[in-house]
């Protein structure tokens, strides 16, 4: 399932949030982000993933 999140990050950040986070603070961020560009989207997305493993 992690392979299928970290893909997904990519492609479509804020889903990814949403599967980590449900519709919360970190979600809309992830949504601000890609809509200022699609980098900083995916960045917020693999950052979600990683700190929700620990």
């Amino acid at each position: 399932m992690t392979f299928i999140k970290v893909i997904l990050a990519i492609i479509l950040p804020p889903a990814c949030a949403f599967l980590q986070v449900g519709l919360g603070f970190h979600f809309w961020i992830n949504i601000l982000l890609t809509l200022l560009g699609v980098v900083p989207g995916m960045i917020h997305a693999i950052w979600l993933l990683a700190r929700k493993r620990k």
